[in-house]
């Protein structure tokens, strides 16, 4: 990595890996799990979802708890079924080419992808290693994540963090190489040969004037996507709608909604919109990096919903919902991990 690279990243503490960001305040969640006396007690703090939805938790379980339209009609494709059988799948459903793609239990974007045709159809379901979701391409031009929580008994709650998403992308000039544009992309900088390899066989075009060209669909921040803050369009009409999704089962306390809307009014009149996921209790507060935060001031932030989780779920507990024991929590998470790891692993291999 080049000297300006580093500077770069010292400079900027939202490019640290994760563990550098977290370890500082690591003695804080450890403090929790000892007044809880237990090392997973997030786990009661949204009793429908696995683990609490900390980790590991899938799509269609979640999608199960949410009101019918409020997310993107989904096919479930089992892994290890012929291709043809899930392709009657496909022509059994309303699904039309292009259709989204990604794992049942997934993060950070990992093997999401757009297919356009049966041979990329083919290729990823020949290649992907787990369940997976045939799903509708959802075309609303904005992208937005809501942290939302509420404490049980409550029949409103509070939304702590509002801000949409941008997509990493370049846009041609007509003379540029789409090689060069990623080179020249500040924030493609840290994933050059993950970028390109995906990209391969267009790297020689030569983009058009203003045209804009997506360098990829997953709008995670750890995909290269652009946070930035709402913070001025929460409101209670916002708060309402939210409301009115978390009390649809009354078991959803604590996470991150991650939606696609026409537009902000449009959402804020509950209207227009379709849920592309609920983060349980490992959500980060994305709102953190979307506001032009120090680093001390995105801690604070963190550690304030830390709080609020532990709140939840010793609460929850206190109701009957027991935290999982030490065995189960383990071996569960190291079943996630390992999963996580051999997707991250294809993602990066994988160009379709």
């Amino acid at each position: 990595m080049s000297l300006k690279k580093i500077l770069f990243k010292v400079t900027h503490w939202e490019t640290w890996h994760y563990a550098a960001k977290y370890i500082p305040i690591a003695p804080v969640w450890a403090w929790y799990c000892l007044r809880a006396r237990s090392i997973w007690f997030f786990t009661s703090s949204n009793p429908t979802l696995t683990f609490g939805g900390f980790h590991g938790e899938t799509k269609s379980e979640m999608y199960e708890q949410l009101p019918p339209g409020s997310y993107p009609y989904s096919v479930y494709v089992r892994h290890g079924i012929a291709f043809e059988e899930a392709e009657a799948q496909l022509a059994n459903s309303i699904l039309e080419y292009p259709f989204a793609v990604k794992p049942d239990a997934g993060m950070m974007g990992f093997m999401f992808r757009k297919i356009r045709n049966r041979d990329e159809l083919r290729e990823y379901h020949q290649k992907m290693p787990a369940d997976y979701i045939m799903q509708q391409w959802v075309d609303y031009p904005l992208e937005v994540s809501v942290f939302y929580y509420r404490l049980p008994g409550q029949l409103s709650g509070t939304i702590t963090g509002f801000i949409k998403k941008e997509f990493l992308q370049v846009t041609g000039d007509g003379i540029s190489t789409l090689d060069r544009l990623i080179d020249n992309c500040a924030r493609a900088r840290f994933r050059l040969a993950e970028v390109k390899s995906k990209h391969a066989d267009k790297l020689n075009h030569v983009i058009p004037a203003g045209q804009p060209y997506v360098l990829s669909h997953a709008l995670n921040l750890s995909r290269g996507g652009k946070l930035v803050s709402l913070e001025h369009e929460k409101d209670k009409n916002l708060l309402k709608v939210f409301d009115d999704l978390s009390l649809y089962t009354k078991q959803f306390y604590y996470g991150r909604y991650d939606i696609k809307c026409a537009s902000i009014e449009a959402l804020k009149q509950g209207k227009d919109f379709s849920i592309l996921e609920f983060n349980g209790s490992g959500a980060e507060p994305h709102h953190v990096y979307g506001n032009g935060n120090t680093l001390l001031k995105a801690y604070a932030i963190l550690i304030k919903h830390w709080q609020i989780l532990y709140k939840i779920s010793v609460l929850n507990h206190r109701n009957g919902v027991n935290y999982w024991d030490f065995r189960r929590g383990k071996e569960y998470y190291k079943k996630a991990n390992k999963h996580f790891k051999i997707l991250k692993q294809l993602d990066r291999a994988t160009t379709v």
